[in-house]
C-alpha cells in the first residue's frame, strides 16, 4: 500500500479534509444520487472499464495449477465452489460469504514481501494463487467475486480511505482501501474489510475517513479549486490490472 503523498501525487486528489459529512452524521461516503454530487461539489468521471459476465473458470484452473500447485488450485477450486453455492442467494447473504470467504482464506501480506514491489494490484486469480494480498488485494477479489455473482456495479464502489490506527484518540493514519456496498441510492454503505471480521454501516467505521471511490463505471473525487489532474488517465494500476483478469479468464 502507498502512502497518500505518493497517492495524491498518482491520482491528483485533494486533502482529505475536504469532504463532507452527510445529514446523518457519518463520514461522506458518497451515494448513488447523481444529484447528490451535484449539490455537495463530487464530481462523477467516467472511466469505462468493465469486466464481462462470462468468465473461463476451467482456464482461470488450469492457470492456478500451472503457476501455484497444490495450494493455490485448491483455492480457485474452493472459489468456484462459493460462486457455485451463492449464485442465487439475496444479495446481503451473498456479500457475507465473500466477505468471510477471502477475510479467512488469505492472509495479509504487504505487496513488497509477495511481489517485490512497493505498489501491486493483484488479479483474483493472483491473490487466490499465492493465498495472501493486501488490502486492494482484498479488495478487488471481493468486488469481481460480487460481480460475477449478478450483484450490480452501481452498488459498489472499492473505496481508497485513511484508516486510524493505535486507538480511537489516535492521530496516526495510513493508507488503506475497502469495498463500498450500497443497498439503495441514497444510503450509507456497508464496508467490506479485510481488518475486521464483520460488515458495519459507515456510520460504525469512523476509524476511517474516505478519500476517494471507483468501480467500473466511474471514478468519483473531491472537487479541488484549481486541480488539473486526469484522475480517469492516472489510474493505471486499475487499467492494468482489468487487462489481466482478463488474459486470466475473465473476459
Amino acid at each position: 500500500m502507498q502512502d497518500f503523498a505518493l497517492l495524491n501525487e498518482t491520482v491528483g486528489l485533494p486533502s482529505p479534509g475536504a469532504w463532507l459529512t452527510n445529514r446523518a452524521g457519518f463520514p461522506f461516503w458518497g451515494s448513488l444520487r447523481k444529484g447528490l454530487y451535484l449539490t455537495t461539489g463530487l464530481v462523477l468521471i467516467g472511466i469505462g472499464f468493465t469486466v464481462g459476465a462470462a468468465p473461463d473458470l476451467d482456464k482461470m484452473l488450469l492457470l492456478a495449477q500451472q503457476r501455484y500447485g497444490t495450494t493455490g488450485t485448491q483455492n480457485v477450486q474452493q472459489w468456484r465452489t462459493l460462486l457455485r453455492e451463492a449464485h442465487g442467494l439475496p444479495d446481503p447473504e451473498k456479500i457475507k460469504r465473500v466477505n468471510a470467504f477471502f477475510n479467512r482464506r488469505i492472509a495479509f501480506r504487504e505487496d513488497a514481501e509477495i511481489w517485490g514491489a512497493a505498489d501491486y494490484w493483484a488479479t483474483p486469480l493472483e491473490t487466490l494463487g499465492r493465498g495472501a494480498g493486501d488490502c486492494e488485494d482484498f479488495t478487488i477479489a471481493k468486488y469481481v467475486t460480487l460481480k460475477l455473482l449478478d450483484v450490480p456495479i452501481e452498488r459498489m464502489r472499492l473505496i481508497y480511505v485513511r484508516a486510524k490506527i493505535g486507538g480511537p484518540h489516535s492521530s496516526i493514519s495510513q493508507a488503506h482501501m475497502v469495498l463500498g456496498y450500497y443497498a439503495t441510492p441514497g444510503e450509507e454503505p456497508l464496508v467490506l474489510d479485510n481488518l475486521i471480521t464483520d460488515i458495519r454501516s459507515a456510520s460504525h467505521r469512523s476509524d476511517l475517513q474516505p478519500v476517494f471511490s471507483f468501480n467500473s463505471d466511474g471514478l468519483w473525487v473531491g472537487q479541488a479549486a484549481g486541480s488539473t489532474a486526469n484522475p480517469t488517465a492516472r489510474l493505471s494500476r486499475w487499467r492494468d490490472v482489468i487487462t489481466r483478469m482478463q488474459a486470466e479468464g475473465l473476459e
